[in-house]
This record gives structure tokens, C-alpha cells and sequence, in this order.
């Protein structure tokens, strides 16, 4: 399945490919990488051995709702090690993010740049639901797991689904027969798994991480 989507990207004219699963904020990205085949320019083409999980491509498809394609030079991009080792920081590089969305709270990704990187809106929307499909077969298979370290316990995601409701503490304790005590406990684990600093910045990134949905 891997190989299939790695010889449809290239037919694009994707020359650097990463196949992964986003990581949890703090937390590394290696043991979620699936596929990186990411030629670093800057080194006479030697495969860059790993991604950092502040890299803003990343971050930028963190923040996607959709599949797009962003060209370098024609938008404002933090620096991206993986943008410079694909050549982006000396010309046009096309940059191809597919987020997987409907299969929280894991986050697979698809990115891939090449400088005559072309695709279609109906070919991006062919792409992203055969990426879909794709990572839940994977899954099924148990060759991807959807766990990663960080995540919210179920607990957890339930209170801040209630606060993301405007439910107050004392709401939460009765709707869920436990103390206010514990309902603040679980918001502030939440927010130091989410690196969030008050109660709201906690719901807003359990959103952005697909920890809970509304």
C-alpha cells in the first residue's frame, strides 16, 4: 500500500516523499515515520536520516483542514529543514501536504515536494480519500499503530469536550460522578500534555491534535 502511494506521488512529479503519523506536542516523530525518502540537496542528495517535529512544513499540516499544495516563494514559511534539504530555499519547490482527518485521534500525513510537482483539484481529492482508505487498512492490518505518546486518556478527552460545551467543573463532577477536585486534575494534565497555558489554549489544541471532536 506504502509502495503504491509512493509510485501515484512520483507520477506527480513528487521527487521527496514522507509518509507519517504527526506527533504529540513535545513528543519525537521517528517511530511514527512510515515512509522518507527526502534527498537533501545540500548534501549531494544523501537521504536527510530524520524530520524534527517543530519542522513548520509539519506544523503547517498540523494546522490543515484539506489537502493543498504550497509553492515555495509565494507564501510566508517559518524555516523548514525539510523545505531547504528538498532545494526550496534556492527556487521553486511545490510542496504537497495531505492530512488524514477521519481517523483521530492518530493524525497520518502525507507530505511530498518536487520542483514540477503537479496535481489536480480531482486528483487531490482522489488522493486524499485513497490516502484514507489506505491508512485504515494499514491499520487493520496492525502495521500502524494509532497510539501515540502524549495522547489524552479518555478521561481527559471527555472533560474537555463538556469545557469545550461550556459546561462549568461543577457541571462536569455531576455529569460524570467524580469531584471538581479530579475535573480540574484531568484540565491540568490535559494542558501539560498539549503544552497549552490556561484552560481555553488546552480545548483550542486538543482540537488542533484531533484529541476530541464537536
Amino acid at each position: 500500500m506504502l509502495d503504491g502511494l509512493e509510485q501515484l506521488l512520483r507520477q506527480f512529479g513528487a521527487t521527496h516523499i514522507l509518509i507519517t503519523g504527526l506527533p504529540m506536542p513535545n513528543r519525537p516523530i521517528d517511530h511514527l515515520v512510515l515512509r522518507m525518502s527526502w534527498p537533501d540537496k545540500r548534501r549531494d542528495g544523501a537521504d536527510l536520516s530524520s524530520v524534527q517535529p517543530s519542522d513548520s512544513v509539519l506544523l503547517a499540516t498540523l494546522a490543515a483542514i484539506r489537502p493543498f499544495v504550497w509553492k515555495s516563494g509565494t507564501d510566508d514559511i517559518e524555516h523548514s529543514e525539510l523545505l531547504e534539504a528538498a532545494g526550496g530555499d534556492r527556487g521553486d519547490v511545490n510542496v504537497l501536504l495531505v492530512p488524514v482527518d477521519d481517523i483521530a485521534p492518530f493524525q497520518p500525513s502525507i507530505i511530498c515536494a518536487g520542483p514540477n510537482l503537479e496535481i489536480g483539484s480531482e486528483q487531490l481529492s482522489g488522493l486524499s480519500m485513497l490516502a484514507t482508505v489506505a491508512f485504515r487498512r494499514l491499520i487493520q492490518l496492525g502495521v500502524v499503530s494509532t497510539d501515540r505518546p502524549g495522547d489524552l486518556s479518555a478521561r481527559e478527552r471527555r472533560v474537555l469536550e463538556l469545557t469545550a460545551l461550556g459546561k462549568t467543573a461543577a457541571d462536569i463532577a455531576e455529569l460524570l460522578k467524580i469531584s471538581q477536585r479530579t475535573v480540574h486534575a484531568h484540565l491540568q494534565n490535559a494542558g501539560s500534555k498539549l503544552n497549552a497555558s490556561n484552560k481555553t489554549h488546552t480545548v483550542v489544541e486538543a482540537l488542533r491534535y484531533a484529541q476530541i471532536k464537536l
